[in-house]
């Protein structure tokens, strides 16, 4: 599904985290400009976007505090010019993924993104948590008949192997 929907979408964008990185260094230049909690959130999720070259470089053994930091400095450059720039698991270091036919197809990158920010709203969206009113009466059964219920307490019951039945 992913192939097909990839060769008739001909986009594509840096790998290696490029794009990644590229996405969050422009979220964290417009958290600049907001006040408030808003701004929390964008760094919050800028940050989380940095999770795929970092895991890049733990997966390759590489610093990644190291690599991260090159990352930044290469973004932060202007006119756009380390947009293309990703992590490197050939030597530890930085590269241009363009240059070096390191791309991921733009409609996969799109969709990952989009799954993932509509899962974190879902979480966030839970204001309370759902519980089986079976299990709660259970619970409250068993916590009763341990604390000196009559017979055995209610110990053995159901674990184990236990005594026989008449």
């Amino acid at each position: 599904m992913i192939v097909r929907r990839a060769m008739k979408n001909s986009t594509v964008v840096a790998g290696g985290g490029a794009i990644d990185m590229e996405i969050s260094r422009y979220l964290r230049q417009h958290a600049r400009t907001i006040a408030g909690k808003s701004q929390l959130f964008i760094n919050s999720y800028a940050k989380a976007l940095e999770v795929i070259p970092r895991q890049l470089c733990d997966n390759a053994g590489f610093d990644t505090t190291d690599v991260l930091n090159k990352l930044r400095q290469k973004h932060a450059l202007p006119s756009g010019e380390g947009a293309p720039y990703g992590v490197d698991i050939n030597t530890g270091g930085i590269v241009d993924s363009f240059a070096n036919f390191v791309w991921e197809p733009a409609v996969v990158k799109i969709n990952a993104i989009n799954a993932a920010s509509e899962a974190t709203c879902l979480i966030l969206s839970v204001d309370e948590t759902v519980k089986n009113p079976k299990s709660e009466s259970a619970q409250g059964e068993a916590a009763a008949s341990a604390m000196g219920g009559r017979g055995r307490g209610g110990a053995f019951r159901g674990r184990g192997r236990g005594m026989r039945r008449r």
